[in-house]
């Protein structure tokens, strides 16, 4: 989201750079939505790879639709609206393999609950764009439980893509994440680092947040951010953090914090101060 015009608008060539760094590295799943960059991230990254065709093989290709956004890039849409019919499904997966020049997405998300979502439709649509091959796996993102249940009763979900950090803590309780572990859906936490450095003004424990972060970094022999990234790879569902930065440093960091697993007596302290009380 942040690699093209609403972030650091990279070059052809730094996103061919960054690509290629990020292989390096061992970091292969790269996140996408059609809307980003107001439509335009996705083919910016396609030129990369049609700069650079062999890179295809070494990645794995997400993306999102189902939002229709207001921009002079869409001129028809005259309303920002959820569309999740089987033919806006199908036209908007076929427009993102053209832009991202590739033959078969690894994974199509819907990326907003639609309350005009025709379960039905939707599985329709990912029969059919599974069986010719264009996508491999299918999930929802930022969808409730009840919203999940219902469409994985016609199609197949595997991951639920929600907003889920020290600061965000929802998932944790509406029961997002026992869901997951109920169907097997692996949960992608976007923003897991509340969406950058926030500060004091951001949340009323802040101070409390840093300071017991920063404590176990020590303990940990790590940084902040990473403890803050293992505090949710911790959790028993297997959450796979989505790192919204244009640095291949801040990658690699995130990369080896998914190595880290804190003692549950820690993942409660960072819990504890995220809220400003004991547990119930």
């Amino acid at each position: 989201m942040r690699w093209g015009t609403w972030g650091a608008n990279f070059t052809t060539a730094q996103y061919q750079q960054m690509i290629e760094s990020c292989i390096e590295y061992g970091i292969h799943s790269f996140d996408h939505a059609d809307i980003y960059g107001d439509y335009t991230t996705e083919a910016e990254f396609g030129e990369a790879l049609k700069e650079a065709p062999s890179l295809r093989q070494h990645i794995k290709l997400i993306t999102k639709c189902g939002i229709q956004m207001l921009t002079p890039n869409r001129p028809e849409h005259t309303i920002k609206s959820y569309n999740t019919s089987k033919e806006h499904i199908i036209r908007s997966a076929e427009r993102s393999l053209e832009n991202l020049g590739t033959d078969y997405l690894d994974v199509l998300l819907i990326h907003r609950p639609d309350t005009l979502l025709n379960p039905g439709e939707v599985a329709e649509a990912v029969e059919e764009l599974k069986q010719q091959g264009k996508i491999v796996s299918f999930g929802v993102s930022n969808f409730l439980p009840h919203q999940t249940n219902l469409l994985n009763t016609y199609t197949e979900i595997d991951y639920n893509q929600v907003e889920i950090s020290i600061i965000h803590l929802n998932a944790f309780e509406d029961g997002t994440l026992e869901n997951c572990m109920q169907h097997k859906i692996i949960p992608m936490a976007w923003a897991p680092m509340g969406g950058g450095l926030f500060t004091d003004d951001d949340h009323p424990h802040f101070r409390a947040i840093t300071a017991t972060a920063n404590e176990l970094a020590k303990k940990y022999h790590t940084g902040l951010n990473e403890i803050l990234l293992a505090w949710l790879h911790t959790h028993p569902s297997g959450i796979q953090t989505v790192i919204g930065t244009t640095r291949i440093e801040r990658l690699v960091l995130a990369k080896a914090a998914a190595a880290i697993r804190l003692e549950r007596a820690d993942w409660y302290r960072l819990l504890q101060a995220s809220k400003g009380e004991e547990v119930a």
